[in-house]
């Protein structure tokens, strides 16, 4: 096995001639199933869209350092949350999530994580976890609700430092089923706000009608 740290905390393996993204981890605990080898936790682009965007786009993610303050919109129980927090490793994730379901699975894996605050809240309402929050340097979201664009302003608003980074993954089906992904799209950016964007990047083959849209804070 070969690795590569393609950025600070992010890795490539090359396995038996395939290249595969891996983020490092002192818990040898499998999260979701993910295969782990000796220290590094395999990241499927197929149950995480950051890792699709990562390897669709190539780059550096400045804002994910290894002290970043992370704000995590739509954690789920915890897939993508437990790679935010290998990368961060001195850094914290904040990691909102509305499901009480999906926040019991969480709240196991912040047992065995200190890096990672559960918060159980609507993400668009940002006010409601305002005293448990710091200005973060990126805020990621990924949340299936039609407002998804106003949800980012809003948060971004309150708690993203000026030149602070900014993803959203965009479901367009949860914005409107019966518009085209593109016409969703376009719609979506138009909405967001004191935003310097980056040119949206489809997540084809890995999520079906889903966009990554990225940027800074102005």
């Amino acid at each position: 096995m070969i690795s590569l740290e393609i950025s600070p905390g992010i890795f490539t393996l090359e396995i038996e001639g395939q290249k595969r993204l891996a983020t490092r981890s002192d818990d040898a605990v499998p999260v979701y199933g993910e295969r782990i080898l000796e220290s590094f936790r395999l990241w499927d682009p197929f149950r995480s869209k950051l890792a699709a965007l990562l390897l669709k786009s190539r780059s550096t993610m400045p804002a994910l350092s290894r002290d970043a303050r992370v704000l995590y919109l739509g954690a789920a129980t915890g897939t993508t949350v437990s790679h935010v927090s290998d990368i961060v490793r001195d850094g914290l994730v904040y990691a909102v999530e509305f499901s009480p379901r999906s926040m019991r699975d969480l709240v196991r894996l912040c047992e065995r994580r200190n890096n990672i605050v559960p918060i159980l809240a609507d993400a668009a309402r940002p006010e409601e976890y305002a005293p448990l929050l710091e200005p973060v340097d990126l805020i990621y979201q990924d949340v299936s609700q039609r407002n998804q664009a106003e949800i980012a302003c809003r948060n971004s608003d309150r708690y993203l430092k000026p030149g602070g980074e900014f993803i959203l993954m965009l479901k367009t089906r949860s914005v409107d089923v019966n518009a085209s992904p593109q016409a969703v799209l376009q719609e979506q950016i138009k909405k967001l706000q004191g935003l310097d964007l980056m040119p949206a990047l489809d997540l084809l083959p890995f999520h079906q009608d889903h966009f990554a849209i990225s940027g800074k804070k102005c």
